[in-house]
């Protein structure tokens, strides 16, 4: 054999070998990332999970309450599921329900935070008492006032939600405040009015209205006394077109209403359009608002030039909403003192402050 062909062989079976290194190297690789991923699935799987199930999922009110709840969530070192139905409508309890049910039978849940949107929890609630699943409602409270909820089986072990009623009245008191020197300037023959528009006859509803009226009333009592004040509330439904024409009638009265309290993010979404397409009929009044949403945001920018004056609005805090939720429940999961009752306070906002209250997910668009 030549000295070549010798170098021929010996180079070939060099190459062999130095292939079955690198296969095994890559084999060993995947089986190494095989058994990492594996790791993970199961550490993943192992994790105690806080379920939250919210009225919502896309509205960008429920984006920010998640954020927050996935905030606390990594904090106390919870993972979080985030659920809500198709709409916030009574008509999808039945899948808000499947939600709930699913929660509890997954064996690492080890609270579950509750936003109901209807009747008909009450086998859910049972059996999260007896499966030793504390509940944290949020938002609002279970539905009618605990109703679904069985005596002598009650899982729920706190309550976070804005404080609607304190909420108005910082809208009432800011409103006042850019009010005041026509409010004291009016008279008899010409008194201020002010039309609040109630969005239903919820408690949400009522303490917000009844909130911004005490509130006003309070301030104006001397303009009430003298009979140059009046404040009134029109309660309204969800339907479509009812705010709108409570805004309208209210320019219908015998004295018009100076100025307008609008009290959800529904009613501006109705008033403003209506506001906008009529801008000589409503120049001069006054609006006051609640919530947020891109509606909202650009009234008080001033979007629309002459249109009537959305002075500012008070805003649920729907981050911390979230965040005080996840925060309370990892508190009844691992034995530390629960707060019964978390009252969020409304944040107000104003042309001055609206771009950073977005910035800090207190005020959203959408």
């Amino acid at each position: 054999m030549t000295q070549k062909a010798l170098n021929k062989i010996l180079k070939e079976e060099f190459m062999k070998r130095i292939f079955k290194k690198v296969l095994c190297a890559v084999f060993a690789m995947a089986l190494v990332v095989a058994l990492g991923i594996g790791m993970v699935a199961c550490n993943k799987e192992a994790e105690p999970i806080i379920a939250v199930v919210a009225k919502g999922e896309t509205h960008a009110f429920w984006q920010s309450v998640k954020s927050g709840a996935e905030a606390a969530g990594e904090k106390y070192g919870y993972r979080i599921t985030f659920r809500g139905p198709t709409a916030e409508s009574e008509q999808y309890v039945p899948e808000q329900r499947e939600f709930v049910t699913q929660a509890l039978n997954n064996k690492n849940t080890k609270a579950l935070v509750l936003a109901t949107i209807g009747t008909g929890f009450t086998d859910e609630l049972v059996s999260a008492y007896d499966k030793g699943i504390p509940v944290v409602e949020f938002d609002s409270g279970l539905y009618n006032n605990g109703a679904d909820i069985t005596a002598g089986k009650d899982p729920t072990v706190s309550a976070v939600a804005s404080d609607n009623y304190a909420a108005a009245g910082v809208a009432a008191q800011n409103f006042y405040d850019n009010q005041k020197e026509k409010i004291e300037a009016a008279t008899t023959a010409d008194p201020y009015v002010v039309c609040i528009i109630q969005h239903d006859s919820s408690q949400t509803g009522i303490d917000r209205a009844n909130g911004f009226k005490d509130k006003i009333d309070e301030l104006a009592k001397a303009q009430i006394e003298a009979g140059t004040f009046e404040s009134y509330i029109e309660v309204k439904t969800n339907n479509a077109g009812e705010y709108k024409a409570a805004l309208q009638a209210s320019q219908t009265r015998a004295k018009p209403a100076d100025a307008v309290f609008m009290c959800n993010e529904g009613v501006v979404n109705e008033c403003y359009p209506e506001v906008t397409d009529n801008v000589s009929k409503y120049a001069n009044i006054i609006f006051c608002g609640f919530d947020a949403g891109t509606n909202q945001i650009d009234w008080i920018k001033g979007k629309v030039s002459g249109a009537g004056k959305l002075i500012g609005s008070v805003a649920q805090d729907s981050f911390q909403i979230g965040y005080q939720a996840v925060e309370q429940a990892a508190f009844a999961i691992e034995g530390k003192t629960v707060t019964e009752k978390v009252g969020i306070k409304g944040t107000w906002y104003d042309s001055t402050n609206i771009d950073e209250m977005i910035e800090n997910n207190i005020v959203y668009e959408g």
